[in-house]
């Protein structure tokens, strides 16, 4: 079975920094797109960064300039490496994975259990 397993969570003073990781473990013959999300209390799920399986990337208008993610394809791993951390950015932070599993012709999103990252002020 395909599953993500998160870490790397955490309470941090505002202006610090945490880095997110993200594994993809199971029988996988490949993987595309690769996400972080984050969902704060009464609100909506939204997306924060995403990145490629070419390398391009794409974030939230909020992170731009502090957060980077990137993917080490060899790992199935992705990362979120996040710096000059605003209280703003508390929230549980998912990542999201589109994959093919093995011996299966199409591809399925998996969605990781969720890691907290509160920032304080």
């Amino acid at each position: 079975q395909v599953h993500l397993v998160e870490s790397g969570g955490g309470l941090v003073q505002a202006g610090g920094s945490l880095r997110l990781s993200c594994a993809a473990a199971g029988s996988i013959s490949s993987i595309d797109d690769m996400a972080w999300y984050r969902q704060a209390p009464g609100n909506q799920r939204e997306l924060v960064a995403l990145i490629t399986t070419g390398g391009s990337t794409n974030y939230a208008d909020s992170v731009k300039g502090r957060f980077t993610i990137s993917r080490d394809n060899a790992k199935n791993t992705v990362y979120l490496e996040m710096n000059s951390l605003k209280p703003e950015d508390t929230a549980v932070y998912y990542c999201n994975v589109r994959l093919m599993p093995y011996r299966i012709s199409r591809t399925f999103e998996y969605w990781g259990q969720g890691t907290q990252v509160t920032v304080s002020s």
